[in-house]
């Protein structure tokens, strides 16, 4: 089945390259754009039972694809 965990830092860290994002669309003329936060998406193959593939994805999360210190992760499993 396919994953995806999606990595976001937590809100109250300053996310500098979102902000370069942000300059960066409005130099271009995308004047509405603002608060933009850049995460990174995880997409994987899982083979196993939906409830535990999460709960395997949560700890690959924390051990490895997130840095739980400054980051927040969300886990999706389709099929």
């Amino acid at each position: 089945m396919r994953a995806r965990v999606i990595v976001r830092l937590k809100p109250a860290v300053l996310d500098p390259q979102g902000e370069a994002v942000e300059r960066a669309l409005r130099g271009l003329g995308f004047s509405g754009v603002k608060n933009v936060r850049v995460g990174k998406l995880v997409e994987l193959e899982v083979a196993g039972d939906a409830g535990l593939v999460k709960a395997e994805l949560a700890a690959m999360a924390d051990k490895l694809l997130a840095n739980p210190v400054i980051e927040d992760y969300q886990v999706e499993v389709a099929g």
